[in-house]
């Protein structure tokens, strides 16, 4: 059975866009990322394969990471920004052979796709979709590693790595994390296979909270253009090269990096109230000015929201605020990776 059949028979509720936003009982879904393991069908993220020899010289003259460093048992999270070095996407970047792979929040992928392709001019490379060659599934929770183990035989060790099969592809990511990339011809199959071993299905918004706990920012409509890659903590994560050469907003990220000049940072919050993407957060300190924004947000298992913030840190011992200075407050939640940039 195709996997939009199958997730269809197991109650997917889908969106305008086609996103799966639950299968109709969400306080379920995140217990089961607490307590055991869910499977999410990552609907939110479109894919564009490059293909042709100059590919990787193509990309490394565009993207933050430096693709040349990618071997197929690898991934890597990346940044296209403009010349100004604000972000316009960021990507999971994955090898298919000798093709590179770029996961990138599905409402962008047109835009992003056109764009990258009207700066290829006379190189031997082509993007198209590959959206439909690969699907997508998110395994997560603290029984992930062993569930995608019976399933797919053995697991990656560390984060950012990729088990390469005939048809499957399984990269595992920072966190109690993995993505499964399958042939639609298995997909089905699959999906199956992951609920009838004890998966719970889960909708979008909580993979959206896995991804806000391991620091991982994804650029979305709502804040293209609001970070320069540093603010978003892409270096911490690999996603960003100082040695590597020009890029577009080189110029800016590398000033950034080296005359310290970096005064906002993503962080950990949660609020009692819901949070959007794009939203702004306020300190009291900063005389009405908004101190940052949000990144993304989701419910939390116990109530509330998790969210991702990029704000100054200079605001941080004034307190996070959302709406106004006086709103709603955002407590601090542990930070999943230090948040120094390491030595170069």
């Amino acid at each position: 059975m195709p996997l939009t059949a199958t997730l269809t028979a197991a109650g997917a509720h889908f969106d305008a866009a086609g996103r799966v936003r639950d299968f109709g009982n969400p306080p379920a879904e995140l217990a089961a990322l607490q307590q055991g393991v869910v499977v999410s069908p990552l609907t939110q993220f479109g894919l564009i394969r490059f293909s042709g020899e100059d590919s990787t010289l193509f990309l490394n003259g565009q993207l933050s990471s430096d693709v040349r460093a990618l071997g197929e048992t690898a991934a890597q999270y990346s940044s296209y920004s403009t010349p100004k070095g604000r972000m316009l996407a960021s990507f999971l970047v994955l090898r298919d052979g000798d093709d590179y792979l770029l996961q990138v929040a599905a409402e962008l992928q047109p835009a992003i796709q056109k764009r990258l392709s009207m700066y290829v001019l006379r190189s031997k490379t082509r993007a198209s979709d590959a959206g439909g060659e690969w699907l997508r599934l998110g395994v997560a929770g603290p029984r992930a590693a062993s569930l995608v183990a019976d399933v797919a035989g053995s697991v990656p060790e560390a984060p950012l790595t990729v088990l390469v099969g005939e048809s499957l592809k399984v990269v595992r990511l920072p966190g109690e994390r993995f993505e499964i990339l399958a042939r639609p011809e298995v997909a089905g199959a699959l999906w199956q296979k992951l609920v009838e071993h004890g998966a719970q299905p889960a909708g979008e918004a909580v993979w959206r909270l896995t991804e806000i706990r391991a620091g991982i920012p994804w650029v979305t409509a709502a804040t293209q253009e609001e970070f320069v890659p540093q603010m978003a903590n892409m270096e911490l994560i690999g996603a960003v090269s100082f040695t590597k050469g020009c890029y577009p907003g080189q110029e800016i990220v590398a000033r950034t990096q080296y005359l310290g000049k970096l005064k906002r940072r993503a962080l950990l919050a949660r609020s009692e109230v819901e949070p959007a993407a794009g939203q702004e957060v306020y300190s009291p300190e900063m005389n009405g000015q908004a101190s940052g924004k949000v990144v993304q947000a989701a419910p939390a298992p116990d109530g509330g929201y998790e969210a991702l913030v990029v704000v100054q840190t200079s605001s941080l011992e004034h307190g996070l605020h959302l709406h106004a200075p006086d709103g709603p407050a955002l407590t601090l939640l542990p930070a999943p990776y230090p948040l120094e940039a390491p030595a170069q």
